[in-house]
Order: C-alpha cells, then sequence, then structure tokens
C-alpha cells in the first residue's frame, strides 16, 4: 500500500501564489507517475498536472500552463505543485495522486481545499 499526504493548501487572493506538497510513504516502490487533480463544486475531477518519474516530463492541463509548476523530489518520494497568478476558477480540492507500475494500480490523497478570492 502506498500512503500519500498532502499540505499546503488554504486561502489566496486572485494573483496570488499557493504551494503544494505531496508526499507518499508505504511501499513506494515502482512509481511511474504523480501529480495532481482537483475537483470543484459540482464537477468532474480534472487532471491539472503529472510528472514521470524516470525522465521528469510533465503535462498540464491548459488552463493553468504558465502558471502551475509541477516538481519532484525523488529522494523524499514527494512532488509539489506551485501556483502562482491563481483565479478564482482555481478554486477546488486538490488531491494527489501517484501510479505505481510496481502495484499496477492508482492512488489517491485525501484532498486539499484550495480557496481562492477574487
Amino acid at each position: 500500500q502506498v500512503q500519500l499526504e498532502e499540505s499546503g493548501g488554504g486561502l489566496a487572493q486572485a494573483g496570488g501564489s499557493l504551494r503544494l506538497s505531496c508526499a507518499a510513504s508505504g511501499r513506494t516502490f515502482g512509481i511511474y507517475k504523480m501529480g495532481w487533480y482537483r475537483q470543484a463544486p459540482e464537477k468532474e475531477r480534472e487532471m491539472v498536472a503529472r510528472i514521470t518519474w524516470s525522465d521528469d516530463s510533465t503535462d498540464y492541463q491548459d488552463s493553468v500552463k504558465g502558471r502551475f509548476t509541477i516538481s519532484r523530489n525523488s529522494a523524499k518520494n514527494s512532488v509539489y505543485l506551485q501556483m502562482n497568478s491563481l483565479k478564482p476558477e482555481d478554486t477546488a480540492i486538490y488531491y494527489c495522486w501517484l501510479y505505481s507500475y510496481a502495484a499496477g494500480r492508482e492512488y489517491w490523497g485525501q484532498g486539499t481545499q484550495v480557496t481562492v478570492s477574487s
């Protein structure tokens, strides 16, 4: 099993910044990708940013490109999301996500609330 612990959510004003962190523990051998998804009220969960463990390649949702940056620390099995130029539409619960090729499955964190006021 893999456990994901998120931190760093909170309240920000439009144009401000927040940084999310997620640390994986447990059976972390074989991480393929880690990343962040979000879910706003009455909307489906959507991918925000992901990073591939083997080569640091990244992919982003179009709406966050140029504003959000995903990074990782492989020694700490951690992934980060630097969110700049925040907009009210970024308000959502942000979930840390991990896909393990060793386990053949994905894992989710509990989620952290991000609220951006206008």
